[in-house]
C-alpha cells in the first residue's frame, strides 16, 4: 500500500486534499456551493470533448472549468449570481451531450473522471498536479490583496465595484483550479464530498475562522487518506468512501454543534 505505484497516489491525494480544504472553506464561508458544483459537472463536457479529438482529457477539463469560471463572472455581472451559474452550467451541459453523441467508443479516462480514479497514479502526474496548487494558492494570495489606494483618476486607481468584480474573478479561478486536481480523486460526480463536507463539518466544530481552516484541511485529508486505503483493500471506488466519510464527518459535525448549544442552554438557565 506504501510502496510503489501507490507513492505517487499518497502524494498527489494529500495535494488535492489541502487543496480542496483550503478552497472548499471559503466556497462554504461564501455560501457559493452551488459554483462548486456547476463548474466540476459542467467541465466534464471538456473532458468527453478531449475524448473526442484525442487529447489528454484532464487538459480538456481543465479549459472547460476555467472557461465556466470566466463565464460565470461575466454574466455575474449582468444576472443574479445563482442564474449565471445556472446558464453557464446548462451550456456546459449541453455541449458535453453534443460531444459524447459523437464519441461511439467508451473511453475509460473519460468514465473514470466521473467517480474518480486515484489508484495507480502515475509519476508524470506529480508535476501538474503540484503546479495547479501553486497556481491555486497564487491566486488566493491575490485575492487577499490589499486594495490599491488612489486619490486621483490614473490607471492605478480601483474602484470598489471594479475591486468586486476582480475577486469574484478570482475566486472563480481557484474553484476552477481545485476541480480540475479533486476531480480524478472524487470525480465530478462526488465533487461536493470533497470541498464542502470537510469544510462545512469544520465550520460545525470550531468558530473561529483560523481554527476551521485548518480543521478543514486536517478533515480532508483524513477522509482521503482512509478513503484510498479502504479503496485498496477492499476493491471499490475511492470517490464512495470519500462521500461515505466527508457526510459521517460532518454528521458528526452537526451533533456536537446541537450539544454544544444545549449545554449552552443550560448553563444559561
Amino acid at each position: 500500500m506504501f510502496s510503489g505505484f501507490m507513492v505517487n497516489t499518497w502524494i498527489v491525494a494529500s495535494i488535492v486534499a489541502v487543496v480542496g480544504g483550503l478552497v472548499g472553506f471559503f466556497v462554504v464561508l461564501r455560501g457559493s456551493a452551488f459554483v462548486a458544483h456547476a463548474l466540476p459537472n459542467g467541465s466534464f463536457a471538456g473532458a468527453a470533448g478531449a475524448g473526442l479529438i484525442g487529447i489528454n482529457v484532464l487538459i480538456g477539463l481543465g479549459a472547460f472549468a476555467l472557461l465556466g469560471a470566466l463565464g460565470i463572472g461575466w454574466l455575474g455581472r449582468r444576472e443574479r449570481p445563482d442564474v449565471a451559474t445556472a446558464l453557464t452550467l446548462v451550456l456546459m451541459l449541453g455541449l458535453g451531450a453534443l460531444f459524447v453523441s459523437f464519441n461511439l467508443e467508451y473511453a475509460p479516462a473519460t468514465y473514470s473522471l466521473l467517480f474518480g480514479e486515484v489508484l495507480g497514479v502515475s509519476a508524470s502526474q506529480l508535476l501538474p498536479t503540484a503546479a495547479r496548487a501553486r497556481g491555486c494558492g497564487r491566486a488566493r494570495a491575490r485575492r487577499n490583496r490589499p486594495p490599491v489606494r488612489s486619490t486621483g483618476r490614473g490607471a492605478g486607481a480601483e474602484t470598489p465595484r471594479r475591486r468586486t468584480a476582480r475577486i469574484e474573478l478570482l475566486f472563480l479561478v481557484c474553484v476552477a483550479l481545485a476541480t480540475t486536481m479533486t476531480v480524478p480523486v472524487v470525480g465530478t460526480t462526488l465533487i461536493f464530498s470533497l470541498m464542502i463536507g470537510a469544510p462545512a463539518a469544520a465550520r460545525s466544530f470550531v468558530r473561529r475562522p483560523e481554527a476551521a481552516l485548518g480543521l478543514s484541511v486536517a478533515i480532508a485529508l483524513a477522509t482521503v487518506w482512509v478513503a484510498i486505503a479502504a479503496a485498496y483493500d477492499l476493491n471499490l471506488p475511492v470517490g464512495f468512501f470519500v462521500g461515505v466519510l466527508s457526510a459521517c464527518s460532518y454528521a458528526l459535525g452537526r451533533a456536537w454543534s446541537a450539544s454544544r448549544r444545549r449545554a449552552a442552554a443550560v448553563v444559561r438557565v
